[in-house]
């Protein structure tokens, strides 16, 4: 699962200044949304693979078929302490469902399916340009008419990550397509509960590594703040328990509160957009 994953295959043919300002799958992309949930979740299962290598959840490669159209996606169903971790293939769905709701868009289709008796979560497969790992492994440089572009990219994954208390963002969960869009992968670690993740943030001031939330879009902001647990539970069902949406609403203040010291810091010209 490490190696330039899952990202739906649609046609990348708009320049990265062309698009909207907080979305990284073209309008075209985000169009043919619906086709692609509808084809995960009725295709057939023509192949299988299991991927063992770099892969904790032991997830699997299936190939899907539906009305002549055969693509690829993997499926997981990983559960309860895995490598160290808490793992819930369901929190892949929720983490869709919540790229959908604040219109993020940076999130490939994810659905859940049977498999092997088993319930699971389904995320449609596309080779992706490159990792995030193979852009510093190798110090690639970001074309300069996409710098600006990039980097809000990566602001709004860090406000997203923040609001899911995501903990496994490394770097080959970023996929890079070859216009400098930046989508994400792999959620089956996110919606954290214990106080490390709802009295601080993440992507906060104290990030170890200086991965500080600094931007985000106002349009995004307004979607984060309008949240409360009836909006949650309504589009993400049973794939998150009562804990783990307070949660999700505990980060929200925390979310807020950032934004508006980033606001007295640097100026509200300087943080929304």
């Amino acid at each position: 699962m490490k190696k330039f994953l899952i990202v739906f295959m649609f046609s990348i043919v708009l320049l990265a200044y062309t698009l909207p300002s907080f979305a990284q799958f073209t309008p075209e992309e985000i169009a043919e949304r619906p086709k692609w949930e509808e084809f995960l979740t009725n295709a057939n299962i023509v192949g299988q693979e299991q991927i063992t290598r770099d892969a904790v959840t032991n997830p699997w490669r299936l190939s899907l078929e539906l009305a002549g159209v055969t693509k690829s996606a993997l499926w997981k169903n990983a559960k309860g302490r895995m490598g160290g971790y808490i793992e819930g293939w369901e929190y892949e769905i929720a983490a869709y469902l919540f790229d959908k709701y604040l219109e993020l868009n940076m999130v490939p289709p994810t659905v859940e399916k049977k498999f092997q008796g088993s319930r699971g979560s389904c995320q449609l497969w596309v080779d992706a340009w490159i990792t995030m790992k193979k852009y510093k492994d190798e110090k690639m440089k970001v074309p300069p008419i996409k710098v600006f572009y990039w980097n809000r990219a990566l602001y709004q994954q860090r406000a997203f990550d923040n609001l899911i208390g995501n903990e496994d963002r490394h770097q080959n969960n970023y996929l890079i397509t070859q216009d400098w869009r930046i989508l994400l992968i792999d959620h089956s670690r996110t919606f954290r509960t214990s106080k490390k993740f709802t009295k601080e943030l993440i992507y906060g001031e104290n990030n170890k590594e200086g991965l500080v939330m600094k931007q985000i879009p106002r349009a995004l902001l307004e979607k984060i703040k309008a949240l409360n647990y009836d909006i949650i539970k309504g589009f993400v069902g049973e794939y998150l328990n009562d804990d783990e949406i307070n949660a999700v609403l505990a980060r929200q203040e925390l979310i807020i509160q950032m934004v508006d010291d980033l606001i007295k810091k640097n100026g509200e010209e300087n943080v929304l957009y």
